[in-house]
């Protein structure tokens, strides 16, 4: 039976337990999407608190998929020296690290992206900013491309693993949905055609990076969109990932147009509201033969532990418990296992924009309290 603190391998990876951060945006890299002292010292700090596998934020592989300030950018090689103190300082920590990688698709807008926005098709929807342009089949191409460049700099730059961002309404899922892929060529149609530019993107990891570098994919099992994408068809690309070799999968739904079912719910204040795509995962871990990891809501030990002895996933996944308290996994393992002081009221990303790093907003009002005269 698995249990939470024990060591497993992905691939050659090896993980101290099966806690891993998820793929979080920071907002602590230069306006070109330089990766900075901060970001290094935040991953350094996670590494230190007992974290088994950082993922993290989402990274831009081309300048017209950036879509939030302060993003970083894994588009060029000048950045290998800043992203080198990054894994460094998480290996010197005795952690593990995995880069995120990403298209935003139409899911930015033309300011940010230097140009004109760019999607599967040109559909006006709550999802985008702006109608984008179609992708043209030699730019599809190369955004693939771009990818298997991007996982290429990952293992020049000592990253332990990469991870491509196929969920919550980016391009790779933009393509998946048939809310957002209304193509009619070989990249549109039924889910095989709608998957084929995921499988492509996969296949220019595995060129530059080899196979013997761990890759893995968050993946979407469905949008929470009328017309989106379901969990029938997102187990049709599981299972397709996982026969071309993928080395683990972590679950999640939703975009930010899903309402109260967005990838980052609120008020998960009880057992019962955690783990919100645990059910999601068991049904991609039934069509897969990699490692399976769940995403949302994880806040209790006990939810976790159970997640991972039940064989429901291999891995349990989490973020912004780790804002707050980045040595929650290290806590919990030396036996203090309260739950999580997170509140999930994402407030911790306002100052990602605004101050140059995302935080929990809560607990500095809490340490200011105190500090505060006659407090």
């Amino acid at each position: 039976m698995a249990t939470l603190f024990e060591e497993t391998v992905i691939n050659g990876m090896r993980l101290s337990n099966r806690v891993a951060r998820s793929a979080t945006w920071e907002g602590m890299c230069g306006p070109d999407g330089r990766p900075s002292e901060k970001l290094a010292a935040f991953y350094g700090n996670l590494a230190r608190g007992g974290v088994g596998l950082i993922i993290t934020g989402y990274a831009f592989v081309r300048p017209d998929g950036k879509q939030l300030p302060g993003k970083m950018g894994f588009h060029t090689d000048d950045f290998a020296k800043d992203a080198l103190r990054i894994t460094r300082a998480v290996h010197d920590a005795g952690g593990k690290i995995a880069v995120q990688l990403v298209h935003a698709g139409g899911q930015t807008d033309s300011k940010t992206a230097g140009g004109r926005t760019l999607a599967p098709s040109a559909v006006e929807t709550v999802q985008y900013p702006e109608t984008p342009g179609a992708l043209s089949i030699p730019e599809i191409r190369d955004i693939a491309a771009a990818f298997g460049a991007g996982a290429r700099r990952a293992r020049e730059w000592e990253f332990d693993a990469v991870q491509l961002h196929g969920a919550h309404g980016y391009l790779i899922n933009q393509f998946l949905s048939p809310h957002t892929n209304l193509r009619e060529d070989d990249y549109g149609g039924g889910i095989e055609g709608r998957s084929r530019f995921l499988m492509e993107v996969y296949d220019a990891v595995r060129k530059e990076a080899g196979h013997d570098f761990p890759a893995m994919i968050k993946l979407t099992a469905g949008d929470h969109l009328e017309g989106g994408l379901e969990i029938e068809e997102a187990l049709f690309a599981a299972g397709r990932l996982s026969d071309a070799g993928i080395d683990a999968i972590e679950v999640s739904t939703g975009t930010m147009a899903s309402g109260d079912k967005t990838p980052a719910r609120k008020k998960i204040n009880a057992p019962e509201k955690e783990a919100y795509n645990l059910d999601a995962a068991r049904r991609v871990r039934e069509v897969a033969a990699c490692p399976v990891m769940s995403v949302g809501g994880f806040r209790s030990y006990d939810v976790c532990e159970d997640a991972v002895s039940s064989g429901a996933v291999d891995y349990v996944a989490m973020s912004r418990p780790l804002i707050r308290e980045p040595d929650m996994p290290g806590r919990w393992m030396k036996g203090d296992r309260r739950p999580a002081a997170c509140i999930s009221c994402n407030g911790c990303f306002g100052p990602g924009l605004e101050e140059g790093g995302i935080y929990c907003v809560v607990e500095k009002k809490e340490r200011e309290k105190e500090k505060a005269p006659g407090a």
